[in-house]
């Protein structure tokens, strides 16, 4: 993995996290239940949070590892983009609820991503 791939990645779930909320902001609003809303919400944010932590640890490359990469990066996949399916799927009527499972997954990595970044930091 090269401190590129983890600049990169973070640019684009950054780029893609700002176009996801000004979609949710104003074309969703009209469409989505204030609790989808909220939910489509919490995506954006932890992509962001994610995107801003792959940045950072581009620019920061000593501290990286590849499995780390891997966590934030598939964390975000699974965790965000499972949300946004959920989402818009249960506002057009016909909920993907095979994303339901995923979601925790994603959330499961991220956890696994900041435990190795303590560890990291520690050195162990």
């Amino acid at each position: 993995m090269t401190q590129q791939t983890f600049i990169i990645t973070g640019a684009l779930f950054g780029m893609l996290a700002i176009i996801f909320g000004a979609f949710g902001a104003h074309a969703l609003k009209k469409i989505l239940s204030e609790d989808q809303l909220k939910s489509f919400e919490t995506g954006v944010k932890y992509q962001m949070y994610h995107a801003i932590v792959l940045v950072t640890l581009g620019f920061n490359y000593q501290f990286s590892t590849t499995v780390m990469y891997w966590c934030f990066t598939l964390g975000t996949i699974l965790f965000s983009f499972s949300i946004y399916g959920l989402v818009l799927s249960d506002a057009k009527g016909k909920k993907l609820k095979f994303l339901g499972p995923i979601t925790p997954i994603g959330g499961l990595l991220f956890v696994v991503g900041w435990l190795l970044l303590i560890l990291r930091t520690i050195n162990i």
